[in-house]
């Protein structure tokens, strides 16, 4: 059931943005070493199950435009962490893929995640991850 009004006092909105930026602040200095921008390791995260994906497949997974990941994925192309190859039975679609190295960066950077993600929510209430899911699910959706 959805509320009439957002609550006045403190902007969930507000609160958000203040987050992400701590959030990747911390991220950026744990990984400091792999010398990378938010953008490309959020695109790094987001190939870290091994799967290829088309350069849609991957702005829809890392909330990014294609347009703009495309900058993002030439850095990381000239760096070796990717590749862009064809997909079997498509020649127009682009695939992008993991590299060795790609996968060592892209696994650091799933494992630092879920270890912040451990330690910052280890200890909520289930349900009060369920309620930040959804409400992050509704912005989503509302942006979609």
């Amino acid at each position: 059931m959805k509320s009439e009004s957002v609550p006045s006092g403190r902007s969930a909105l507000l609160a958000l943005q203040r987050a992400t930026h701590a959030t990747l602040q911390l991220i950026a200095a744990e990984l400091v070493d792999l010398d990378l921008t938010a953008s490309e390791t959020n695109a790094l995260a987001n190939l870290a199950d091994g799967r290829g994906r088309t350069v849609s497949q991957l702005g829809a997974a890392a909330g990014t435009r294609p347009t703009t990941l495309t900058g993002v994925l030439d850095r990381l192309e000239r760096r070796g962490y990717i590749t862009r190859g064809t997909r079997a039975g498509d020649r127009r679609s682009v695939l992008i893929e993991l590299t060795e190295s790609g996968q060592a960066a892209a696994a650091l950077i799933r494992q630092t995640l879920a270890d912040l993600e451990n330690r910052a929510l280890g200890g909520l209430p289930a349900e009060s991850i369920a309620g930040f899911h959804a409400v992050l699910d509704a912005l989503i959706e509302e942006g979609s």
